[in-house]
């Protein structure tokens, strides 16, 4: 048998290459996504700033609980989203110093400190302030100058390209401060850290502006000449035993250094599993759909081996093993081509902003070898389920089968496909009440596939149907050619639907990706807008807007009411809600969340107010008191005030200002809320101490909303772009295959008196009728989903989908589908026996 299968794949390569193409894209796809979670699980994150300390001491960055189900008891963990401080006591510092092979302990203070400008912050990203004291941790060295004593004195690094005795603004975590450089500093060999830029201030500053007293980011542990990184971690570990303090060393201080990137490997392996998962069963779908429609025009030939004598288990080994070929043929090239797009997708991830560039992209054997396997699989499994009904019907019925057009489906094939259409609806009904994208987008998805999976099943009914009325449409309009484009469709209602499952599912994907983003994103501009009281607001070109901001604004302008506005990310128990930091004096006047339960007047320094989902997932009302994880693992006790409908629009908890600032990394205001102000000139005058400060009115925010939309949507659209290029390519494969296989029914029509004009406009209406229908199908499928993700997600039935964009996909399906179909119809005419009527 596996003679016969390379023989038949020598003599028919053109009945193969459709089932190469689609299985080298499904290795491609699969392979990128499994690259991209590998990087979640064990990306590389590099150490700079800690490159001369060999180990670390810091606080744990981790939050954790114990799940318990079924009896087990799990225990779990997530990344901190803000850094936990340790404290820095002098009894601490002393037992690490008694470590045998430590040298010295360095206590490391970080914060944000930006050199301003008249256009903003000097350094494009991260820019950090520490103390000189910490200077040998990395190490950095002087190069000219000296270090800062006073208060107002400050040692940049070489790359800042500023001069010893130069004056300059700084923002940190306080009121802009003019400090005079005495001194340029570097790291060996270069003239700065790859990815952040760093200012040292004395050490008695560099303790007010970190605003953690007694506290330190990370404790340095410098090791004596000739000793062993090994053996100060195990003294370290030994002397910090029953503490949660945490001993890091080697690639482990990576993530220290780079919080960002270490929760970013938690979205990225989200993210990777997410698309992967839908990547793996979009492939599938597609490949079992090419399979199907090559062994239907293969059906002769293998009528003709059961004629001869093959049985059905020889059929279905040969059919089986041809796959196999195809697979590892086409499955090899595939993966090592997702190599190249894993790096393509990580780059672009980074250039949008929804990784940070300090997770390095992981590239191993592992998604490579698993994406071939399973290319492998799903080729033998396609082949061996589209050979079965070829392999089971006897010698002459399959003849006789061949010669004709395919009967009914089978029973089995019909009780599957309804099958699946339940399911869908299932799913739908499911999503109608997920509230979260975390719960909703995979359900989202796969509801989506499964209604793909139902059209392949069910669609040689579907294609009949739709052909009796598109059908006699077509014959008024042109009466041969409609004539013929309507019983071709009706009696090749098989090769229809093997057509018309990857368009509709093309046009059902590609709307769902898209518009899931425009409905969310919609509705929380929505729920901002309305809720926005303030006329103006103020935001910063630098780190952020200062407190002093605020307190100058009320000053000067007489009856301004300015609500600080910070956000974070918190936790309630194990749910993770986004929540902002509002200062509350005056907050009803810049703010309308739609509270449907107490009052906001009442917020203070021990309450919170919560969103109407917030409230339900943790059964909390008015009155209650909930314990909120802040940022950096604190746990604080708040009594509810409020709950609040509009939690799209400013997140799932509205916390006090200063509770919230003192638990983060940046403290800066995001933006300040200004009512109560005569007009923007007034304003302008306030700030004049702020030259990084500027004001916006109601027309900026929504532009810079949709700015930040417009990058999410970015992120979302490369994450699942690739699906729908990946669908798209099987639109145009599948419908190659179907046309080029017509060349025997051309010729004959032809031969019968069919003139050339004829038969391209037959080919127009079959080709528009296919499209009609899958464009039918396809937004059908994608409106259901994206009003029931619409329903869970927002509380109303009413997805946003821009016409536009949706015109745009339905434009592309169609052109898709004409060209895909025109261009191999004239290669098969020119092959074509002419007949009668003469040449073209």
């Amino acid at each position: 048998m596996l003679t016969l299968a390379l023989s038949t794949l020598r003599a028919r390569k053109g009945a193969f290459v459709g089932a190469f193409v689609a299985l080298m894209c499904a290795a491609a796809l699969v392979t990128a996504c499994g690259a991209l979670l590998d990087t979640g699980l064990r990306g590389k994150i590099p150490t700079e700033r800690y490159a001369g300390t060999p180990v670390l001491v810091t606080a744990d960055q981790e939050l954790h609980w114990t799940k318990v189900k079924k009896g087990k008891t799990k225990e779990k963990s997530k990344p901190l989203t803000e850094r936990a401080w340790l404290d820095a006591d002098p009894a601490l510092l002393k037992k690490l110093a008694e470590v045998p092979g430590v040298r010295d302990v360095v206590a490391e203070l970080t914060f944000p400190a930006h050199v301003l400008t008249p256009k903003g912050s000097l350094a494009e990203g991260a820019s950090w302030g520490h103390s000189w004291e910490s200077a040998p941790l990395t190490p950095f060295a002087l190069r000219d100058g000296r270090a800062p004593a006073a208060a107002d004195e400050i040692v940049v690094d070489a790359g800042a390209g500023l001069r010893t005795g130069a004056k300059v603004t700084v923002q940190s975590t306080g009121l802009p401060t003019v400090y005079r450089v005495v001194g340029v500093a570097a790291p060996a060999g270069r003239d700065a850290l790859p990815r952040q830029s760093t200012l040292f201030f004395s050490a008695e500053e560099a303790r007010r502006l970190a605003g953690h007293p007694g506290q330190a980011s990370v404790l340095g542990l410098l090791a004596s000449p000739g000793v062993a990184t090994s053996a100060v971690q195990r003294g370290a570990v030994e002397a910090l035993s029953g503490t949660s303090l945490k001993v890091r060393s080697g690639d482990g201080r990576g993530p220290v250094e780079f919080i960002d990137a270490d929760k970013a490997r938690v979205s990225l392996i989200s993210l990777g599993g997410a698309m992967g998962g839908t990547s793996l069963l979009v492939a599938l779908l597609v490949v079992a759909g090419t399979f199907a429609l090559s062994i239907q025009q293969r059906a002769r030939e293998l009528a003709l081996l059961r004629a001869i004598g093959a049985t059905p288990r020889q059929l279905r080994r040969m059919v089986g093993r041809e796959a196999l070929v195809v697979g590892l043929l086409a499955g090899v090239p595939g993966a090592l081509a997702g190599l190249f797009l894993a790096r393509w997708m990580h780059g672009r991830f980074v250039d949008v902003g929804a990784l940070p560039d300090t997770l390095e992209l992981t590239l191993s054997a592992f998604p490579p070898i698993a994406a071939v396997l399973a290319t492998l699989l799903a080729a033998w499994g396609a082949a061996r389920v589209s050979a079965r009904r070829p392999a089971r019907v006897r010698p002459t019925e399959g003849l006789a089968e061949a010669a004709l057009t395919p009967g009914r489906p089978g029973l089995g094939r019909v009780v599957a496909g309804v099958l699946a259409a339940v399911g869908y609806v299932v799913l739908v009904l499911v999503l109608s009440g997920l509230e979260t994208d975390a719960a909703a987008t995979p359900v989202t998805f796969l509801s989506v596939i499964l209604a793909a999976g139902a059209i392949a099943l069910l669609g040689p009914p579907i294609a009949k149907s739709a052909a009796l009325v598109l059908g006699r449409v077509a014959r008024r309009l042109s009466p041969a050619a409609g004539f013929l484009a309507a019983q071709n469709t009706r009696a090749n209602a098989q090769r229809v639907a093997a057509v018309v499952t990857p368009l509709s599912l093309a046009v059902a994907m590609a709307s769902t990706i898209l518009f899931t983003q425009t409905t969310s994103s919609h509705a929380a501009g929505e729920q901002a807008v309305s809720g926005t009281k303030a006329p103006y607001v103020l935001a910063a070109s630098g780190p952020g807007v200062p407190s002093a901001v605020a307190a100058a604004v009320r000053e000067s302008v007489p009856g301004a009411t300015a609500t600080e506005v910070i956000r974070t990310t918190v936790r309630i128990g194990q749910d993770k809600f986004p929540a902002q930091g509002v200062s509350s004096r005056g907050l009803p006047r810049t703010l309308d969340p739609e509270v449907t339960s107490g009052t906001l007047a009442t917020m203070n320094d021990g309450t919170a107010a919560l969103s109407d989902l917030a409230a339900r997932t943790r059964n909390a009302q008015v009155g209650d008191r909930v314990t909120v994880t802040l940022g950096d693992g604190v746990k604080k006790d708040l009594k509810v005030s409020a709950i609040y409908e509009r939690g799209l629009g400013f997140g799932d908890l509205l916390l006090p200002h200063q509770l919230v600032a003192a638990h983060v990394d940046n403290p800066l205001s995001s933006s300040v809320l200004m009512a109560g102000a005569p007009s923007e000139q007034e304003l302008t005058t306030a700030l004049g101490a702020f030259p990084a400060v500027h004001v916006l009115d109601r027309a900026d925010v929504e532009a810079a909303r949709r700015t930040q939309d417009g990058t999410q949507a970015q992120v979302n659209h490369v994450a699942m772009g690739l699906i729908i290029a990946f669908t798209g390519i099987a639109v145009v494969n599948t419908l190659v295959m179907a046309t080029s296989a017509r060349r025997r029914e051309f010729a004959l029509l032809r031969m019968i008196g069919t003139t050339g004009r004829q038969l391209r406009a037959m080919l127009r209406w079959e080709t528009l009728t296919v499209s009609l229908l899958a464009i039918v199908l396809g937004t059908t499928v994608a409106y259901a989903t994206l009003t029931a993700y619409s329903l869970g997600m927002t509380g109303t039935a009413t997805p946003y989908a821009p016409p536009l964009t949706y015109l745009s996909v339905v434009a592309t399906a169609t052109a898709l589908a004409f060209l895909s179909t025109a261009l191999p119809a004239r290669a098969a005419r020119r092959g074509a026996a002419v007949g009668p009527g003469g040449s073209e």
